[in-house]
């Protein structure tokens, strides 16, 4: 059995996921973690659950979602997991991260590449990848059947979508990610996404100004 605690970090108030089981494993999925505090934030959580962190996982490349991406490999020895097709956004995250005025260290090791529908597995859970671009060229999401998330990203957002108006960006890509990969999931699905509150897929069907099923 799977929690999620999120995390919203950085003056783009961008959420972090730490995914825990009862085995006290967990995933780190897109740190955000820009300030100390906020890095401070996300170690202690960890370590006042006695957590034992197993993947880094990253739903897309832009800098929002990287900024702590250095600081779980120095912690936790951990690498980022993402799409292939992601690593040239990946790799420019510092790049676009100046043009806010927000510096930081990127993390510039190895990196482990996931293809569609690869498992993530924690403990007995299981995550699918998802190939979700669109919002960016390379990106995934992290859907679990059994009990009926998915971690998103940028893909959609309650009442809202991801933007398309970066580098690699498609709204038509984007819209044909949201329709063949997620709007197929289940009504109930919750969608833990890069931004804001959760939702569902059933009210975004119904509901969404932007891409309608």
């Amino acid at each position: 059995m799977l929690t999620i605690k999120k995390l919203p970090f950085n003056p783009l108030q961008e959420n972090t996921y730490i995914v825990y089981n009862e085995h006290s494993e967990c995933l780190i999925v897109d740190p955000g973690c820009y300030f100390e505090n906020e890095r401070n934030e996300l170690k202690r959580f960890i370590d006042q659950n006695r957590l034992s962190p197993k993947y880094l996982l990253n739903t897309h490349g832009h800098f929002d979602h990287v900024f702590g991406d250095l600081f779980v490999f120095n912690t936790w020895g951990l690498k980022p997991h993402l799409h292939e097709a992601e690593k040239p956004v990946f790799e420019r995250a510092l790049t676009a991260s100046l043009r806010w005025d927000m510096s930081f260290e990127p993390y510039t090791g190895d990196l482990i590449f996931l293809r569609e529908y690869d498992t993530i597995r924690l403990g007995e859970d299981e995550l699918t990848v998802l190939f979700t671009p669109g919002h960016s060229p390379g990106h995934i999401s992290y859907y679990c059947k059994e009990q009926n998330f998915i971690l998103s990203g940028d893909v959609l957002f309650r009442d809202s979508i991801g933007r398309t108006d970066l580098p690699g960006g498609d709204f038509n890509q984007l819209a044909e990610s949201i329709r063949t990969r997620l709007y197929v999931l289940p009504d109930e699905t919750i969608v833990y996404n890069g931004h804001g509150p959760e939702t569902r897929i059933g009210y975004e069907k119904q509901h969404n100004p932007f891409v309608r099923e």
